[in-house]
């Protein structure tokens, strides 16, 4: 991947007003952070790091560009979102140092078909969407790929032992644990056992107690006999 770079600018510190009316005309607020460097309060545009995010996602180096200031090499450590538009309203990039190794979430990209879903009607289990990883910036993949292909039958799975890495990058995440499988369709007795109705009494669960019809009157306590 081509190295990819986005503008920034510096920021002050603001009241929430001014950084509502900067969102609103296209401006991200944004703040850098990282080996032991002074954290350092930005402004993004909006466009430009929506298409940026596209391509770099969170598993991407980025080089931060500053008007008279030093390019740094980040990743997106987080964004926050509008809880009415789910617009991007802040993000964070942490600053890396290309000669010092990081872990980082790497997304998994499946790519064909399984033979034993288009064959054989399984059904396709993803279990995992993402690994963690150790390695150089440099080395930091955007994806890893899985191949489908091969899933031929039900007894196959991919597990995380099976990634074909690139070179440099060592994976984190527990090497036994299970990625993608397909499971065999459910039988016809399997489905009609599904659509069975189970009815119970609630009334018989011990705590429950059965709601009185308001046009029943209740039934009078039983009189007392006169002790003579």
């Amino acid at each position: 991947m081509a190295e990819l770079q986005l503008a920034v600018t510096p920021r002050e510190r603001v009241s929430s007003t001014k950084l509502d009316q900067a969102r609103k005309a296209g401006k991200i607020p944004a703040i850098m952070y990282g080996h032991d460097a002074k954290p350092q309060m930005l402004w993004v545009d909006f466009l430009a790091f929506s298409k940026m995010y596209t391509l770099a996602g969170e598993s991407s180096i980025i080089t931060l560009t500053l008007e008279n200031g030093k390019p740094a090499n980040v990743i997106v450590q987080d964004l926050a979102h509008d809880a009415l538009t789910n617009r991007v309203s802040h993000v964070d990039f942490f600053q890396v140092s290309m000669d010092e190794e990081l872990e980082a979430h790497i997304p998994l990209e499946f790519i064909n078909e399984s033979p034993a879903v288009r064959e054989q009607g399984g059904i396709l289990v993803k279990t995992l969407e993402e690994v963690t990883v150790t390695c150089l910036p440099k080395d930091l993949p955007h994806s890893i790929a899985i191949d489908l292909l091969v899933l031929t039958d039900f007894s196959v799975h991919i597990q995380v032992k099976d990634l074909v890495l690139p070179k440099g990058v060592t994976v984190l995440t527990d090497e036994l644990t299970t990625i993608v499988l397909v499971e065999a369709p459910r039988t016809e007795a399997q489905m009609a056992a599904l659509d069975e109705k189970v009815e119970a009494d609630v009334t018989k669960v011990e705590g429950v107690v059965k709601e009185i019809d308001a046009t029943t009157p209740a039934a009078a306590p039983e009189e007392k006999k006169d002790k003579k």
